[in-house]
């Protein structure tokens, strides 16, 4: 078995038909073994103001894709590490129909914001994972802040929150919903970040989108 998983580790890409499955079950799951949030997060968001940069907890993204209409999915782009565990979650994620920009601000930093610059302008929402792909776990980093900034598109909060779920010891305490358990999406307002931010008024403008994604976030 040691063995085995040590290979597993080394394969930097499956086949997709591999995520078939998995996508299947995480519908199958979605719609028959969990009961679906009363929040409309609809609600909150105004289809007509996209593009959005959305900002979700990395140890919320398990039913992430699942959890959208297919129209909003069409039109989302995921900004994922270049990793090969990366790679695992731009298969994933393709089932769905999202698509992804591979980057982090350790590797292809300056690619993944040309390609950032490049998906908002285009009408497409930018999904960001704050805390990812290192933690600190619920820190939200500049990145998001920075790009909102520059490009005057509004952040949207987004969290999907389980009533029961089993927690991996990872750095962020990875989530797993149960099955029968009660999963919702919910966003919170979207928020606008001036341009031209100075450094003290980043630090605040993180602190800031921070409070507002934990408001959200169960």
């Amino acid at each position: 078995m040691k063995n085995i998983t040590k290979s597993y580790r080394k394969v930097k890409k499956l086949p997709d038909w591999w995520y078939i499955p998995i996508a299947l079950t995480m519908k199958f799951m979605k719609t028959c073994l969990m009961r679906a949030s009363t929040i409309d997060p609809y609600d909150c968001i105004n289809m007509d103001k996209l593009p959005y940069i959305t900002v979700t907890w990395h140890n919320r993204l398990l039913y992430f894709p699942a959890m959208f209409e297919k129209k909003f999915r069409k039109k989302t782009f995921a900004l994922v590490s270049p990793s090969r565990d990366g790679q695992y979650v731009t298969d994933l994620v393709k089932q769905f129909g999202v698509r992804t920009v591979r980057g982090s601000s350790s590797k292809r930093g300056g690619v993944a914001l040309h390609e950032a610059l490049r998906v908002l302008k285009d009408g497409n929402n930018l999904s960001v994972t704050p805390d990812g792909p290192r933690g600190p776990k619920y820190k939200m980093s500049k990145g998001p802040i920075m790009l909102a900034s520059k490009t005057g598109y509004p952040i949207l909060p987004l969290s999907i929150n389980a009533s029961k779920y089993w927690e991996l010891k990872s750095w962020d305490n990875f989530r797993i919903p149960k099955p029968f358990c009660k999963i919702s999406l919910v966003a919170g307002e979207s928020i606008d970040i001036p341009p031209n931010l100075t450094d003290e008024e980043m630090e605040k403008w993180c602190l800031y989108v921070e409070k507002k994604l934990m408001d959200v976030s169960d």
